[in-house]
């Protein structure tokens, strides 16, 4: 199962791995453009883009989380160079999404804005989700992670907070079939699994190293 990923390429094989990942992560808003074009997103334009940006910054995001997993479990990290683009166009997902909302929904009525956020728990979570997102977007770079240090990498927890979050979000945002979003809180509860139990055996050969000295 694990067999693409225990190869490793060389960097021109990465570099169009990385292309190809880009491309592909382009094709939700190159349809979106065209079913526009076409006057074709559905009676409601305006929640089918809602629900479009929504769902692939959610699926992206799981994408994200699942390399370290891969990581872990065949001891491969080439994989883990496609973090910080897949990391950036799930925030540029969530923005489409949350523009969405506010413009083409609410027209940036902020009194509207705030009713429809008592109203609606779901909204108060997805908000709460993207703003966490924020600082992760703006220290996605190389002279951030030098700046922050040990910091950056305690930062970026949060995306764990923010998977929930989504999740919790799009539970919440559907009214009668919940098998959808039960199916991505049960992806997320086995990676986060994954890497706890990594994370505790890690720990004890550490604790089993310093016994044998």
């Amino acid at each position: 199962m694990f067999n693409i990923f225990n190869k490793v390429p060389n960097k021109a094989q990465i570099s169009n791995i990385k292309i190809g990942v880009f491309l592909l992560c382009l094709v939700p808003l190159t349809r979106l453009i065209i079913l526009g074009y076409q006057e074709n997103l559905s009676a409601n334009p305006i929640e089918f883009i809602e629900r479009s940006t929504g769902f692939w910054a959610l699926f992206i995001l799981l994408a994200t989380l699942t390399l370290t997993p891969i990581r872990l479990i065949t001891g491969r990290a080439w994989q883990i160079q496609l973090r910080r683009m897949l990391g950036l166009f799930m925030f540029f997902y969530a923005c489409l999404h949350i523009t969405t909302y506010l413009w083409l929904d609410f027209a940036f009525d902020w009194l509207d804005i705030t009713k429809d956020i008592a109203k609606h728990p779901r909204i108060l979570v997805g908000f709460a989700a993207f703003l966490l997102a924020i600082p992760l977007a703006i220290t996605s770079n190389n002279a951030m992670m030098k700046r922050l240090g040990s910091r950056w990498k305690q930062l970026h927890q949060l995306v764990y907070v923010i998977a929930i979050l989504a999740v919790v979000h799009f539970w919440l945002l559907v009214k009668k079939d919940i098998r959808e979003p039960l199916l991505y809180a049960a992806i997320l509860v086995v990676l986060l699994g994954i890497r706890i139990h990594y994370k505790q055996v890690a720990k004890a050969n550490k604790a089993t190293r310093v016994t044998s000295t």
